[in-house]
């Protein structure tokens, strides 16, 4: 009788630790999974961050042009 519950207890143990090694898979995955998702975001932003930056300066050339061409004008 003691050699069944023993062997009863050990294989409970047995199965916790598998269900436990399962569960920190899972968990390890869908938090690669998300990290990834984060990466891409990060990247994507600083993408678009450096579309507008250059944006930015393309509009400041221009308008340091308008503002050259009106004086240019004005002494005429």
């Amino acid at each position: 009788m003691a050699a069944t519950i023993l062997r009863e207890i050990s294989q409970d143990e047995h199965e916790r630790a598998r269900l436990r090694s399962r569960r920190m898979y899972q968990t390890d995955m869908e938090s690669d999974r998300l990290t990834s998702e984060e990466i891409g975001e990060i990247r994507e932003r600083e993408k678009w961050e450096g579309v507008v930056t250059e944006q930015k300066a393309v509009i400041a050339d221009q308008k340091a042009t308008i503002e050259r061409l009106q004086a240019e004008l004005e002494k005429r």
